[in-house]
């Protein structure tokens, strides 16, 4: 399974650097869409992903229209992420995928309403109490994704850790 990962004009550098590190840790590209709110320079966004950067496959669009002219949602496996999803994120059987994309929308106004109408089937929520704006961004890419992985019986990721031997006292 070859997951994509998609922020879509992220404002927060902390943020993306987490979720560069998530992406890194578990093999997704991450694919980011202009305008950034920060500088791919920018020291948190650095720090964030820590020595993560060079293990990351990483594109840059210019913006979400070139993005979508070049991974066409109706050609692809694409879902977007709102508050305002129709479907759990758990629901949707990822198994049956090659290859995934999934669209998180920047930080202070989602994905934008006009995308979110033309592919209301393909939309996916976290759920949560009600009255409550939303999670944040990082920690949502990582629950999402990590389910996607969960599902394939998270194939390629090391399950086991070998740092320590439970059989030597």
């Amino acid at each position: 399974m070859k997951l994509n990962i998609v922020m879509v004009e992220p404002e927060i550098p902390q943020n993306t650097g987490n979720i560069a590190r998530t992406c890194a840790a578990i093999g997704a590209k991450l694919h980011l869409v202009k305008p950034l709110g920060f500088q791919l320079t920018d020291k948190y966004l650095k720090r964030a992903g820590l020595d993560y950067w060079d293990k990351l496959d990483i594109e840059i669009h210019e913006s979400l229209e070139d993005f979508l002219k070049k991974y066409k949602p109706e050609e692809n496996n694409m879902y977007f992420s709102t508050t305002k999803g129709k479907r759990c994120y758990s629901d949707i059987d990822y198994r049956k995928f090659d290859e995934v994309f999934v669209l998180f929308g920047k930080e202070t106004k989602g994905l934008p309403e006009d995308l979110l109408k033309k592919y209301i089937k393909n939309t996916i929520r976290i759920p949560m109490r009600e009255h409550l704006r939303s999670l944040n961004l990082s920690n949502s890419v990582a629950i999402v994704a990590y389910e996607i992985f969960r599902q394939v019986g998270f194939n390629g990721l090391e399950q086991i850790s070998s740092y320590f031997d439970l059989n030597k006292g």
